[in-house]
């Protein structure tokens, strides 16, 4: 069975989202990053960066939630979350780099001084400078999109699930979709799924229950 290490508020929420997209078995073993839970023997022993997510499927043992991501999508999804033709398949990875490369840096950035700062410790001219250095980069998804509602095409793929995983950072961070109604509107329907749907019940429990 895959096992996902890490904690449901980490990145590690991309690949639970991955797995109930393509119905993959899959085990959360949760980590408390508070705790320091990521820094012990047992975890470094499968990632020695002592970063979460990591899985374990058999003998594959990998770090990295994007490319996680790629390899549940190739193991398990096939046809689905993982296209079944060449340039499906290529768009997934080049759209995963494109995310983790061009979108994860300014996206990462504002969420970073939203989430971890009180609103008024923030700076608020990296956040601006940030949102400028996201604007173009977000035309060129919303140019993609102005002829088709997924990245790919028709359907819903891992190039979709895995930008707006990366993109869910500029939302919650208040970065405005409105001068992309496509952009805006095919997130709607990403982050509506009910894989999507069911990481954010458990973000919101395991909030409760931190509390």
């Amino acid at each position: 069975m895959l096992k996902i290490y890490g904690s449901v508020m980490s990145r590690a929420s991309r690949n639970i989202w991955a797995a109930e997209e393509c119905g993959a078995p899959y085990e959360l073993v949760s980590l408390d990053f508070r705790k320091g839970e990521h820094k012990q023997p047992a975890y470094l022993a499968i990632n020695p960066a002592g970063k979460m997510p990591s899985i374990v499927d058999g003998d594959v043992v990998m770090a990295e939630s994007l490319a996680i991501n790629m390899f549940i999508a190739q193991k398990y999804g096939k046809g689905g979350l993982w296209p079944a033709d060449d340039k499906g398949q290529a768009k997934c990875m080049q759209w995963t780099l494109w995310a983790a490369a061009e979108l994860e840096p300014v996206a990462y950035g504002r969420l970073r001084e939203v989430l971890f700062k009180k609103e008024e410790e923030r700076d608020q001219k990296l956040l601006a400078d940030l949102a400028e250095r996201g604007k173009p980069i977000v035309g060129i998804l919303d140019s993609v999109l102005q002829s088709a509602p997924f990245i790919c095409g028709s359907q819903f793929t891992l190039a979709d699930l895995n930008v707006a995983c990366v993109m869910e950072y500029m939302v919650r961070s208040n970065f405005d979709l409105s001068p992309w109604p496509k952009t805006a509107a095919w997130y709607k329907v990403c982050s509506e799924r009910a894989g999507n749907k069911k990481v954010q019940d458990m973000r919101a429990q395991a909030m409760k229950a931190a509390d």
